[in-house]
């Protein structure tokens, strides 16, 4: 929306106040005992790790079942410190679960993506995504800043399993490179592509006839600005210009354009 200009636009470039850099490292699945054997030494120092579990997208019981087998396997290495959320939790048990986080009572917090939003805990300074293959920019960018809120630094570990293909060797490499949202929620467009302006297709490239969404990216706020004035000046394309636009719609197959716009 925000391209084609029924929305405006701000950018926020700095991060918020006490927010602290989140290293980002990928890691094959291959090292999952070294990497839960590594995390020894955070908890020592009293630090708080997240550990979401795989997206699995048949179905959210599948999701469940994944959290509770990494949970299991977790309290082999640190009983009582693992603590277990998931969505099929009642509400009461999810609050208990996530206060035990809060006053560490436990250190550890396997999870599925119910703690994407809405958890502040400035002691937690690590996340672990798993399969951080099958997640979308956007979400591993959510994920990532639960992390990194309080006086210590953050770290984001990507768990992977190989081989991945080149679209998702891209969105890792992305989440390695930048905590700039903006840039990710760009690279992400232009990985997905941005699907229909007017259908349901919400990913893929748009059918534009002669331009490119990212290739002539500047040329939109100028289109934007010329499509305005003759909304402003010329609704109905009434005018002889009007009538050229007409054409020009009818001529690249844009006609439904017309009622779309015709319908209010």
């Amino acid at each position: 929306l925000t391209a084609y200009g029924d929305m405006d636009v701000s950018i926020i470039a700095e991060k918020p106040p006490g927010r602290k850099p989140v290293e980002t490292r990928a890691i094959e699945l291959s090292r999952l005992d070294e990497l839960a054997m590594g995390l020894t030494r955070k908890l020592d120092q009293g630090e708080r790790i997240y550990w979401v579990c795989p997206l699995v997208e048949e179905s959210d019981l599948l999701d469940v079942a994944a959290a509770e087998e990494r949970f299991t396997y977790l309290k082999e290495f640190y009983g009582d410190r693992v603590g277990l959320v998931h969505g099929r939790m009642k509400a009461e048990e999810k609050d208990t679960a996530m206060q035990s986080f809060m006053d560490g009572e436990t250190q550890i917090l396997v999870a599925t993506t119910v703690i994407e939003v809405g958890v502040d805990v400035p002691e937690a300074t690590v996340m672990v995504i798993e399969h951080a293959e099958r997640f979308g920019l956007a979400q591993l960018h959510q994920l990532r800043g639960r992390v990194g809120r309080g006086g210590l630094e953050g770290t984001c570990l990507l768990l992977y399993a190989a081989p991945l293909g080149e679209m998702q060797k891209a969105r890792l490499g992305i989440l390695r490179e930048t905590e700039d949202g903006f840039r990710i929620a760009e690279e992400d467009l232009r990985l997905r592509g941005a699907g229909e302006l007017l259908g349901t297709r919400q990913s893929g490239l748009p059918e534009f006839k002669l331009a490119d969404l990212q290739a002539h990216s500047r040329l939109l706020p100028m289109a934007r600005d010329d499509a305005r004035l003759v909304l402003e000046k010329d609704a109905a394309l009434k005018s002889e210009r009007g009538n050229a636009l007409r054409t020009l719609l009818y001529l690249f197959e844009r006609d439904s354009a017309i009622q779309y716009l015709s319908s209010g």
